[in-house]
C-alpha cells in the first residue's frame, strides 16, 4: 500500500502519499476550453502513450520507464474514492503516468500546460507543477506524435530530496538517466483513462472509502496499543500507543466552518501518541482534505499541545482491510518528538512510519 507524500509536489503524485492542494495557479479547467490546439484540435481530451517492448528496454538499460501515457484534458485520477465529488475538475490540464520496470502500477503527476509566450498563444509548450517546477515540455511532430522532454528524475519526489534521501535511495526512487525525450503515439482518450485507473483501482475488499465510512457529523476512534512482544521485535519503534479520532471539539469545528458537500476537506482530526520513553500522552491536531484514495492531513497549532504552526508536517490516512485505518507518518509528523523543534525536521528513520489501526469505542480516545 503506497501513500503519496511530499512537501511541494504537483498533485497526488507518487506513492501513501503533494503540499496540501490550496490555491492552484491558473483558472479552473472546467471553466476554460482547451487552448492548445496542437494537442487537441477539437477541444476534447487528448491521449498519447507508449509501451516499450523488451528489445527497446534491453537496448536502453538506463531507462526505467516501461509504460508512459500523457493526457491533456480533464482530471482522469479523481475518481469516487476520497476526493470530494464536487471537486472532480481542477486547474490542472496535463497529466502524466509512468510505470517503471517491474512495477505493478503507475506513478503520476499533474500540472498545467501552456505556451511559453506572454499571451499564451505561441512558443514552446511547458507543463508546470506547483512550486514552479517543470513537469515536461511538449511538442507535436509532423506525424502527430507527442514529444515529451525536460522530464526530471525527481518528477515524483520532493524538491531537494536527493540530499534528504541520500544518493543510493534517491537513485532507486528517481527516474533513470534515459527517461526523457519520449515519443508518444496518439491514442483514444479511453486508453489513457484506463491507464490512470490502474493507479488507484477500486478494491471491493477494502469496503467504502473513508469519506463514506466516516460522516461529517460522526465521531470516531481508531487506535492500537503495542504489546511487549511487538515492541521487542521492533526495537526502533518509539510508539507504544496511538489514537486517531474526531470528538466533540473536532465535530464542532467542522460544524461551524466546514462544508459537508466537500467532505472530508476541512475535517479536523486529533492524534494522541504515547511513547516508550514518556508515559504522558501528547496530542496533535491535523486538518485534512481528500486526495485521490487518501486523506492528506497537515499538522496545525489549533487544539494542539504545540504552539508553532507546522503545516508542512503531514500524515496520511487510508482505509485498510476489514474496517481498519492505515496511517502513514513518513516525515516525522507524529508527536513522537516536539514538532516545533529542529530535531523534528528530518525524515522518520524508525519503525514509526505506517500504522494499522483498529476501530475502537469512543471512550478509548477520551482525553
Amino acid at each position: 500500500m503506497a501513500f503519496r507524500v511530499g512537501e511541494c509536489k504537483a498533485v497526488a503524485g507518487a506513492g501513501f502519499g503533494a503540499a496540501l492542494l490550496g490555491a492552484l495557479a491558473g483558472s479552473a479547467f472546467a471553466d476554460d476550453a482547451l487552448k492548445l490546439i496542437e494537442l487537441s484540435p477539437n477541444g476534447a481530451d487528448a491521449c498519447f502513450g507508449r509501451v516499450y517492448d523488451a528489445t527497446h528496454l534491453k537496448a536502453h538499460p538506463k531507462q526505467k520507464v516501461a509504460r508512459i501515457f500523457f493526457l491533456y484534458g480533464h482530471d482522469p485520477v479523481s475518481r469516487p474514492n476520497e476526493e470530494p465529488p464536487t471537486n472532480s475538475d481542477s486547474s490542472y490540464n496535463g497529466f502524466i503516468a509512468t510505470t517503471v520496470r517491474g512495477a505493478k502500477a503507475p506513478e503520476w503527476a499533474g500540472g498545467w500546460c501552456n505556451h511559453g509566450s506572454e499571451d499564451g498563444t505561441s512558443g514552446p509548450i511547458r507543463c508546470g507543477m506547483d512550486c514552479d517546477r517543470t513537469m515536461a515540455s511538449l511538442k507535436v511532430d509532423d506525424k502527430g506524435r507527442l514529444i515529451v522532454t525536460d522530464v526530471q528524475p525527481d518528477l515524483y519526489l520532493d524538491a531537494g530530496s536527493e540530499e534528504e534521501l541520500g544518493a543510493a535511495e534517491y537513485d532507486r526512487q528517481a527516474l533513470g538517466s534515459e527517461d526523457d525525450n519520449f515519443r508518444l503515439d496518439p491514442m483514444p482518450a479511453a486508453t489513457c483513462k484506463a491507464e490512470f485507473a490502474r493507479i488507484d483501482p477500486i478494491a471491493p475488499a477494502l469496503g467504502g472509502p473513508l469519506r463514506e465510512r466516516l460522516k461529517p457529523d460522526q465521531a470516531f476512534c481508531y487506535g492500537r496499543d503495542y504489546d511487549a512482544a511487538h515492541l521487542g521485535s521492533h526495537p526502533d519503534q518509539l510508539t507504544q500507543s496511538i489514537r486517531v479520532f474526531r470528538g466533540s471539539v473536532e465535530l464542532a469545528s467542522f460544524a461551524s466552518g466546514g462544508n459537508a458537500a466537500n467532505w472530508p476537506d476541512g475535517a479536523d482530526i486529533a492524534v494522541t501518541v504515547t511513547t516508550r520513553q514518556k508515559s504522558t500522552k501528547v496530542t496533535q491536531t491535523y486538518s485534512c482534505q481528500g486526495e485521490a484514495d487518501q486523506w492528506r492531513c497537515a499538522a496545525s497549532s489549533k487544539m494542539s499541545d504545540f504552539s508553532c504552526d507546522i503545516a508542512q508536517k503531514e500524515i496520511f490516512l487510508k482505509r485498510g482491510a476489514n474496517g481498519t485505518m492505515m496511517l502513514a507518518n513518513p516525515n516525522s509528523a507524529l508527536a513522537i518528538v516536539d514538532l516545533c523543534s529542529k530535531a523534528a525536521g528530518g525524515k522518520t528513520k524508525s519503525d514509526d512510519k505506517v500504522y494499522r489501526l483498529q476501530p475502537m469505542p469512543q471512550s478509548a480516545c477520551a482525553p
